[in-house]
């Protein structure tokens, strides 16, 4: 796989529960003849870490082991802290690498990690977050998104999720769980790894975290999906086709993340804006969030509002209620923020 020369380094987020297969697929991604040279930075839970132990070592990659903790809580300046190194040893041409894999612990919320490439701002400077790929043990994918919040957040945050030990359950099983990571995040495409064989496709290059990408990858990423089922994580779509006016829709989503910010994992929308010949792309990560214009509408093309939201135990009714009184030039109405807590 090549890729177009760019100042910022690409960066992958690899995580997924306990035993999903993550290390069988880094090592994947090291051994494939694409030409890339990886920089990865792997984290083991616990004192004395054996990941980095199993996977491939190799001229072309640096890996970083980070132990004594979870990557995205107790040592999360460690991360910030390599990746400054690692670039700084880029610059002055000590190491050279393509791109990055962070490959989390299977107890990890993504988010901590995902947040370091737009609050950090050395890191911001030298990297690019490429997206997020999850990976789900199907043989005991029902099991952990039952009793693990962190399985559901993975799968939450995803914008790509890998199938792992699909051999091991039935056809019936198979798209039953298929159907309930499709509720949960309607936003992330499924693919399946098999023994650490994946496409990477799936993998690199996915432009996840790209605003204006998501029209051109990801133009059906707000399919129609039920919302019947028990997870904490779930998703909820609001579509209009009236006009918004962008300034109701940033005050209503400024207010919604200063009551909710913790429960949204992530939100991405297009967006048709009043007086605005370009699409309006919004998307957000818990509190953080921001637009962006994107391509042009074309003539004649019917204009239409999208926006997905995904989180734990949303507020679905403030969500729908708050953005359809951001129709540009319907009456204010009730606040269109929701209540303090």
């Amino acid at each position: 796989m090549n890729t177009p020369p760019s100042p910022l380094v690409p960066v992958t987020i690899l995580t997924g529960f306990l035993g999903s297969g993550k290390t069988t697929l880094l090592n994947r991604i090291l051994r494939e003849p694409h030409g890339l040279r990886i920089a990865v930075i792997e984290n083991e839970f616990g004192e004395a870490g054996i990941d980095n132990e199993l996977l491939v070592q190799d001229s072309d990659e640096q890996i970083v082991e980070m132990n004594n903790g979870c990557i995205c809580c107790t040592v999360r300046g460690d991360l910030v802290r390599i990746l400054g190194e690692l670039a700084a040893r880029r610059r002055a041409g000590e190491l050279q690498f393509d791109r990055v894999v962070i490959e989390t612990t299977g107890l990890a919320d993504p988010a901590p990690v995902a947040q370091t490439f737009f609050v950090d701002d050395e890191v911001s400077m030298a990297y690019s977050l490429d997206g997020i790929v999850t990976m789900v043990d199907a043989h005991h994918a029902g099991q952990q998104l039952q009793l693990h919040h962190e399985a559901q957040e993975q799968v939450g945050f995803a914008d790509r999720i890998l199938l792992t030990k699909t051999d091991l359950v039935s056809a019936e099983q198979l798209q039953a769980l298929r159907r309930r990571l499709v509720q949960m995040n309607p936003r992330a495409r499924l693919g399946v790894a098999r023994r650490g064989v994946a496409d990477l496709e799936d993998l690199l290059d996915i432009r996840g975290f790209d605003l204006d990408a998501i029209l051109r990858i990801e133009p059906d990423f707000l399919s129609d999906v039920a919302h019947e089922h028990d997870d904490d994580v779930s998703a909820c779509v609001f579509r209009e086709t009236r006009a918004l006016d962008l300034d109701r829709v940033e005050d209503f989503l400024g207010g919604v993340v200063q009551v909710y910010g913790p429960q949204l994992l992530r939100y991405k929308g297009v967006l048709h804006i009043r007086g605005q010949t370009r699409r309006v792309v919004f998307q957000g990560v818990h509190m953080l969030m921001g637009s962006e214009l994107a391509s042009p509408w074309k003539p004649g093309e019917a204009r239409a509002s999208r926006m997905v939201f995904i989180g734990k135990d949303l507020p679905r009714d403030v969500l729908l209620d708050g953005m359809a009184q951001c129709v540009a030039g319907a009456a204010a109405g009730p606040r269109a923020t929701p209540p303090h807590a």
